[in-house]
């Protein structure tokens, strides 16, 4: 159950480092994408913006699960040991 939670875990760190990647591309090229005053234009750098931020939060929250598992499995050592 542990091992299957650490996968969850890394697997959500995986895509959320795929869709920052992604957003900071988006916000690189900088709206030369598509014409001016689009969503994928000079104007439309709002929402690769707020993606990358939720990209990031993904990112903290799937550490996060990795890193609880990591202590209860320590725990579970400790207590067998």
């Amino acid at each position: 159950m542990i091992s299957n939670t650490l996968g969850i875990g890394i697997q959500g760190i995986q895509d959320g480092m795929q869709g920052m990647e992604n957003a900071a591309r988006r916000i690189a090229r900088g709206g030369v994408d598509g014409p001016q005053g689009t969503a994928e234009g000079v104007g439309g750098l709002v929402e690769p913006i707020i993606d990358l931020k939720l990209y990031e939060r993904s990112v903290e929250a799937s550490a996060q699960v990795v890193k609880t598992a990591d202590e209860t499995l320590g725990t579970l050592l400790d207590i067998t040991a």
